[in-house]
């Protein structure tokens, strides 16, 4: 059956992601002693100073493999100066700093604190909301918000793709950010997501161990229910980590994840947003020795439209 939804609440939608565009140079003789927001306004294309300070506050330029975000750095011959321009920057305003900040994070979903304690702490992650910084950005993501929350710092743990809803376990300090790294090289976690999938397959449960990214990796697919006609609803379970590991296994066996843009394929009947769901999360704390295991509910949005498509005939025979 489909997993039951939330109480109600607001809908948690996802968003579009541009992708960034990469402009790397090296600070010349004419550069040097320039400020870093003088130096980008000249070397990248259609750059002005104000936009040049508006994509340092977001988080967007590294300096030497380093992120800088102080328009007046004074740039040596020879730095190598990295600039990523994407969605980000295409939704920053005039204002930086804190205002633009604001302003920037107030549309995104919001999350849920799970568990937390000193050592650790489980997030119920929505859709639309990136797990980390990214070279793009350093604002806008759950580990920025969750640290501001809490008021210290968290460590990623693992991650969750943007449009990927579910938990998530952060390190509240450097030693436990080790110990659980070391658990999730280990694999000894217990990762469960509810997918719904694209087709009917033939089986009830099949292990896929088809390697991703050159390392290997295992997801056992099981049927839980067929939704409507021409979609299925399947408990993955992970023993490796890999990224879109799950997508990517769903994919290669012929029932991608409805909704995925990116490795599956365009229907009719596709979702609000990709519709995967890390529904489980065990692990044993690293300091108390205690096993923990938390649930999330199935989301509302994907809970109404797996409805839709059970009780709409005319729906679930369109092609």
């Amino acid at each position: 059956m489909v997993p039951p939804s939330r109480s109600p609440g607001e809908e948690r939608g996802s968003r579009t992601v541009v992708s960034a565009t990469r402009h790397r140079f090296l600070v010349k003789n004419e550069d040097a002693g320039l400020r870093l927001d003088q130096v980008l306004a000249a070397r990248v294309p259609e750059f002005s100073r104000r936009k040049a300070r508006a994509l340092i506050d977001l988080g967007g330029v590294f300096v030497d493999g380093a992120r800088v975000k102080v328009a007046g750095r004074v740039l040596k011959v020879g730095q190598e100066v990295v600039a990523n321009v994407g969605s980000a920057f295409e939704r920053a305003t005039k204002e930086t700093g804190k205002a633009a900040r604001t302003k920037d994070e107030a549309h995104l979903p919001e999350f849920r604190i799970v568990y937390t304690d000193t050592d650790v702490c489980v997030v119920d992650k929505p859709a639309g909301l990136l797990t980390a910084p990214t070279p793009e950005s350093d604002r806008g993501n759950l580990a920025r918000m969750l640290a501001e929350h809490l008021g210290g710092a968290v460590f990623v743990v693992h991650r969750l793709d943007l449009g990927t809803s579910g938990l998530l376990v952060f390190a509240r300090n450097q030693e436990t950010n080790r110990a659980l790294a070391e658990v999730f090289r280990a694999h000894n976690v217990e990762r469960v997501y509810w997918a719904v999938l694209l087709g009917s397959p033939a089986w009830e449960e099949k292990t896929v161990t088809a390697d991703v990214g050159g390392k290997s990796a295992e997801t056992t697919f099981k049927v839980l229910e067929m939704v409507g006609t021409k979609a299925t609803l399947a408990m993955c379970t992970l023993k490796t980590g890999r990224t879109h590991q799950i997508r990517l296994h769903a994919a290669a066996v012929g029932f991608p994840v409805m909704g995925d843009k990116e490795h599956g394929t365009a229907s009719a009947l596709d979702p609000p947003r990709m519709a995967l769901h890390a529904t489980v999360l065990g692990f044993v704390h690293p300091r108390t020795r205690q096993a923990l295991r938390f649930e999330s509910a199935w989301p509302d949005e994907l809970g109404r439209w797996a409805e839709g498509l059970r009780s709409d005939k005319a729906l679930g025979e369109r092609p």
